[in-house]
């Protein structure tokens, strides 16, 4: 069964934004939207301060990789609404080094979960007060999420081996 909210989401920004939406998709009763880039800021920024959506809370940015298509990346934003306890997934593409949307101005927590795409997929945010990796070690050579990112194993040190080098099994 389809969210009645969802449905009016859905109909809000074909209403609109009717250029902007690329795709939408129901799986399991979630929406799921694919929209054009330079509509991204706009587009969240309607469905935060609409007064019958208020998908007001950005719990999650993430990103998927593709790295046979020409673009490349998803970047991948779940809005929640408190007033009707429904989510909405909005997803933008991006070609390899190409530079997205930063949300920090419409979201405090955006600074934290771009950091962290950026650390992982070297997605870079426009705009982004503090590009920096959140959690790999400075001077770390890669994106670890990418699909093409080598696969290794570090044997781990314990009390018995301590005093060896950690071996890297590629």
């Amino acid at each position: 069964m389809i969210n009645v909210v969802l449905q009016k989401v859905e109909s809000q920004l074909r209403e609109n934004f009717p250029d902007a939406l690329i795709e939408s998709s129901y799986f399991r009763g979630e929406l799921t939207i694919i929209v054009k880039k330079n509509t991204l800021i706009e587009i969240l920024s309607h469905l935060k301060t609409s007064p019958d959506l208020r998908f007001g809370m950005l719990t999650d940015l993430t990103a998927t990789d593709w790295p046979g298509r020409s673009e490349r990346h998803e970047i991948v934003y779940l809005l929640y609404s408190l007033d009707s306890h429904t989510y909405v997934r909005i997803k933008i593409r991006a070609k390899e080094r190409e530079k997205v949307p930063t949300l920090t101005g419409l979201w405090d927590i955006a600074n934290w979960l771009e950091r962290e795409v950026y650390d992982m997929f070297g997605i870079e945010f426009q705009g982004h007060p503090d590009m920096t990796r959140i959690l790999t070690p400075e001077g770390f050579d890669g994106y670890p999420l990418r699909k093409d990112f080598p696969l290794t194993y570090e044997v781990p040190q314990f009390s018995h081996n301590i005093e060896e080098p950690p071996e890297v099994i590629k």
